[in-house]
C-alpha cells in the first residue's frame, strides 16, 4: 500500500498563499492519480483537484484560477498552490492516491486562512 506524506498547511490571511506538498513511497508513482481533498469540521470530503498520470487535471469550481495542482513523477510528489485563499478554504486538506482498487490517503494538513 502507497504511504503518503503531507506538508506545508499553517495559517494564512485572506488574500495569501500556500502550497501543499505531497510525498508518495511507492515505485509505481507515476500509473497514480493523485488528488488533494479537503473536509471541514460538520462537512463532507470534497475533491479539491486531482491530475492524472498524463497531466490531466479537475479542480472544484470554487478553487479554479486559484489553486493549481501538479506533479513531479521523478520525484514522487504531487503539490497544491493555493493563491488568493479564502476563510471558507479553512479546512482539513488531504492527499490521495488511487488506481483501480487502490484508495490511499495521507495523514491530513490543517489549513486556517484567517485574518
Amino acid at each position: 500500500q502507497v504511504q503518503l506524506v503531507e506538508s506545508g498547511g499553517g495559517l494564512v490571511q485572506p488574500g495569501g498563499s500556500l502550497r501543499l506538498s505531497c510525498t508518495a513511497s511507492t515505485s509505481m508513482f507515476a500509473i497514480y492519480i493523485m488528488g488533494w481533498y479537503r473536509q471541514a469540521p460538520g462537512k463532507q470530503r470534497e475533491l479539491v483537484a486531482d491530475i492524472s498520470l498524463g497531466g490531466s487535471t479537475n479542480y472544484l469550481d470554487s478553487v479554479k484560477g486559484r489553486f493549481t495542482i501538479s506533479r513531479d513523477n521523478a520525484k514522487n510528489t504531487v503539490s497544491l498552490q493555493m493563491n488568493g485563499l479564502r476563510p471558507e478554504d479553512t479546512s482539513v486538506y488531504y492527499c490521495n492516491a488511487r488506481y483501480r482498487t487502490i484508495n490511499a490517503w495521507g495523514q491530513g494538513t490543517q489549513v486556517t486562512v484567517s485574518s
